[in-house]
């Protein structure tokens, strides 16, 4: 009966939430930080994001950060992502996680994207020839989840923005919280049910600021700017740079654990992404997992149809970790990867190694 209570408390939240947080596309292009919406990971990533509530360790701290009270000890991250296969643009992240006092877990990481260097080029200069530029898109997560109960894991996540170019930058905070429910279908029996909410880049308004939206300009004398090299006073002029809101997200998601066979388990998950900028999305998906040394999964990405798409995921992902065991002691060593499909380009592959002690 308790369990019943839970999950319908789970329910009217979700419904009540997604009421507040409906998609509209209408607003698509008015949100900026459009990074935090590109999951760094290599493992997760292969479900196609249908797994907020399946979701385990530091990689929870994009989808679900309830997910990360579920490491035991220590866990370190390394994932390298090639974004946008053809556009040169790559996604570097590390991270580690550590259990506290009895029931608490510490995390942090850091994503960096990186673009190379972009020639510089401006009215007098339009082919360039006078240097180049490296933009850059970095945010670090600071974490803490706890486990409440056998059932109930919970987390919060703060993240520090920042955006730049050579003269320009942004800098600000957004904040997630999520939620995971698992329960047992039997009793004494291992869990098979599993639910999880999180609300993800809640946080104030960026703005740029720096030299880049400044100039300097002639002062006019009486209505009258004089000629170069004539007596006139110099201003520099700073241009006025509109505030731009956070890409506001709701993940709903539920799975269950299917044993097939002893050592098999087949993990169908689905998910509901509710977009504040853009289309909401449904996100299907499974994972096969033999005795926690292999695993493959799955997932599909799917929005409302119409002549123009907002999102640049969609469609099939896919992915595979294989975990080899270090001594007695529970020390693992994961190799991740996945892929997923796009609108532009040719996809996003993501490759990366955990280290759980």
């Amino acid at each position: 009966m308790k369990n019943i209570k839970n999950i319908l408390a789970i329910a009217i939240l979700s419904s009540a939430t997604v009421v507040t947080f409906a998609g509209n596309e209408t607003r698509s292009g008015q949100a900026g930080a459009t990074e935090l919406l590109i999951n760094p990971w290599a493992r997760s990533s292969g479900f196609g994001n249908a797994n907020a509530s399946l979701i385990k360790g530091l990689e929870s701290q994009f989808l679900n950060v309830a997910g990360l009270a579920h490491v035991k000890k220590t866990e370190l991250i390394l994932t390298r992502t090639n974004y946008l296969m053809g556009s040169g643009i790559n996604f570097n992240s590390i991270g580690f996680a550590q259990h506290v006092g009895e029931s608490g877990v510490i995390g942090m990481s850091i994503n960096s994207m990186s673009f190379g260097k972009i020639e510089v080029t401006n009215v007098n200069n339009p082919e360039g020839g006078i240097g180049y530029y490296s933009p850059s898109l970095t945010r670090i997560n600071l974490s803490y989840a706890k486990t409440f109960s056998n059932n109930i894991y919970g987390g919060v996540n703060v993240k520090i923005i920042n955006e730049g170019i050579a003269n320009l930058t942004a800098t600000g905070v957004a904040v997630d919280a999520g939620v995971q429910y698992q329960t047992n279908l039997k009793k004494g029996g291992p869990t098979n049910m599993h639910f999880g909410i999180s609300l993800q880049n809640v946080g104030p308004t960026l703005k740029f600021s720096g030299d880049g939206i400044s100039f300097r300009g002639y002062a006019p004398q009486n209505g009258y700017v004089p000629p170069k090299g004539n007596s006139q006073t110099t201003l520099t002029v700073q241009q006025r740079v509109n505030e731009f809101e956070m890409p506001t997200l709701l993940n709903i998601s539920a799975a269950y654990d299917i044993a097939l066979a002893e050592k098999h388990r087949l993990s169908p998950s689905i998910n509901f992404i509710s977009n504040s900028f853009t289309k909401d999305q449904f996100c299907v998906g499974a994972e096969y997992a033999y005795r926690n040394i292999l695993m493959i999964r799955t997932g599909y990405i799917a929005e409302k149809k119409s002549d123009t798409y907002i999102n640049i995921f969609r469609g099939f992902n896919a992915g595979a970790t294989v975990e080899f065991p270090l001594g007695k002691k529970g020390t693992t060593l994961g190799l991740d990867y996945s892929f997923r499909d796009t609108r532009a380009y040719k996809g996003v592959h993501s490759v990366g190694l955990r280290l759980s002690l």
